[in-house]
């Protein structure tokens, strides 16, 4: 069941004022809001304005956005054929969103390269890491123990890393695009 909207802007409110390391009172007095407000829309229980919703924004010095955003790690696998492109007239551009960054995440990129045949076991990285997998070319196994894939170039995957995973060569020499995702 999809998360209510009061919820997904009570955990963003709270998470952003954590990250931005201010109390309740210093957010209320910065966006010119009731600390009693405040506390009530951090509690899920208020109904907020998009005036009030633009000033807690602004006083965070975040993007509105930002405050209907809600951190996913569930793993997702694209295949080269899926997802929702879109084109840019006669340019010979097509781009495929594969997943965007959570306000409270950060991101390393690294190029990967397999050697036929080899299989790299990783620990569990910090809690709460995500990695994000394409495959540029060449056929790999990869995810955590239990929820492995079998990918082909074009593929996309995303799962969690804070469990113990692997990634391995399926035949030949392989390219993939790894992304670690882990909080601030």
């Amino acid at each position: 069941m999809p998360e209510k909207p009061t919820t997904i802007i009570a955990d963003a409110i709270r998470r952003e004022r954590a990250l931005a390391q201010m109390s309740l009172s210093a957010l209320a007095a910065r966006a010119n809001l009731a600390k009693s407000t405040l506390s009530q829309l951090e509690s899920g229980k208020g109904n907020p304005n998009v005036e009030t919703l633009w000033a807690i924004a602004t006083a965070l010095g975040i993007p509105f956005s930002a405050l209907f955003e809600s951190a996913s790690t569930h793993s997702q696998l694209i295949r080269v054929e899926e997802g929702v492109e879109l084109t840019a007239g006669e340019a010979g551009l097509a781009t495929v969103l594969l997943d965007k960054c959570p306000p409270d995440r950060r991101r390393d990129l690294y190029r990967v390269r397999l050697r036929p045949g080899s299989v790299r076991e990783a620990e569990a990285h910090p809690r709460g890491t995500v990695e994000h997998a394409f495959v540029c070319n060449g056929r790999v196994r990869l995810g955590p123990a239990g929820g492995k894939a079998e990918l082909g170039p074009g593929d996309y995957f995303r799962y969690d890393a804070d469990i113990a995973h692997s990634y391995e060569a399926l035949g030949g020499e392989a390219l993939i695009l790894v992304v670690m995702e882990s909080g601030r």
